[in-house]
């Protein structure tokens, strides 16, 4: 891993974001009109249908809900939509711009409070939310520790948090490993190496099961649960022969494993009352 303080990778990282905010490569429309939200919109959820069961938005209509890396916004209209009182942070200026965009497009109510923000460092007060949500981002920050600590700080006791992070023993990793490390003669990287180096912004970190429960077990929560997810991201991009039956191969593969070769790693927990 490369000698860089946090403050000079979170700097990369921000760059790296900025620069486009996750999803938004699938639009093809003009940017920040309605069409070009939609087609972001369609895309996540043909992808990632299992976010609406993991979110359960409806459920928090009247409740204070957090969402730490907001994005290009899709969950977190899902929030306004189903009417409750959303605030979100996110660490650049793009996100916040096309989260601005996609409210007024759409007419949404106005949020309680969204903002250009670290998660290490959340600016709001202690227990000032029913629900901290954080979907794929957290990994990217470079002290991923303190910025669960920070968002289970700032949730209500008996209230609950819902995070995803990268699965390090997964067939996206693996997919990496081979791209970037095999096929580049160098097979002694491992896949944490590889997925720093090559997973969207540098310092990109993932987790084993065992290391989220390491870190989680401190922090106060009960009834912690781990989903793995499998999306389109553990599949061979290609879909013509013989990518097709290595595709085919790979699926027969995740339903004897129960999904636990998925990228992403859901987590559940509730705070301590």
């Amino acid at each position: 891993m490369p000698e860089l303080t946090d403050n000079s990778l979170k700097g990369e990282v921000k760059d790296y974001w900025n620069r486009a905010s996750c999803d938004t490569w699938h639009a093809q429309s003009q940017k920040f009109t309605r069409e070009y939200f939609e087609q972001i919109e369609e895309w996540r959820y043909r992808d990632q249908p299992f976010i609406h069961s993991f979110a359960q938005f409806t459920r928090y209509h009247g409740k204070r809900v957090l969402e730490v890396g907001f994005g290009a916004g899709t969950d977190f209209i899902q929030w306004l939509r189903a009417g409750a009182v959303a605030s979100g942070v996110d660490l650049t200026e793009e996100a916040l711009a096309n989260l601005t965009h996609r409210i007024n497009v759409y007419g949404l109510p106005a949020p309680a409070c969204i903002k250009v923000a670290d998660a290490e460092n959340l600016p709001f007060e202690t227990g000032s939310f029913d629900l901290g949500y954080s979907w794929g981002v957290l990994h990217h920050t470079p002290n991923t520790e303190k910025s669960v600590a920070e968002l289970v700080r700032v949730v209500k006791p008996g209230g609950e948090l819902k995070i995803m992070l990268y699965n390090r023993r997964s067939l996206c990793s693996f997919h990496h490993w081979v791209k970037y490390a095999l096929l580049r003669g160098r097979p002694w990287r491992s896949f944490r190496d590889v997925l720093w180096y090559h997973m969207e912004s540098v310092g990109t970190k993932s987790y084993t099961r065992r290391e989220l429960r390491q870190m989680f077990a401190p922090l106060g929560l009960t009834d912690i649960r781990i989903e793995t997810f499998v999306t389109s991201y553990d599949y061979l991009p290609w879909k013509r022969f013989p990518f097709s039956l290595a595709n085919a191969a790979l699926g027969v593969l995740i339903a004897l494993t129960g999904n636990r070769l998925g990228f992403w790693h859901g987590i559940t927990a509730r705070k301590s009352s």
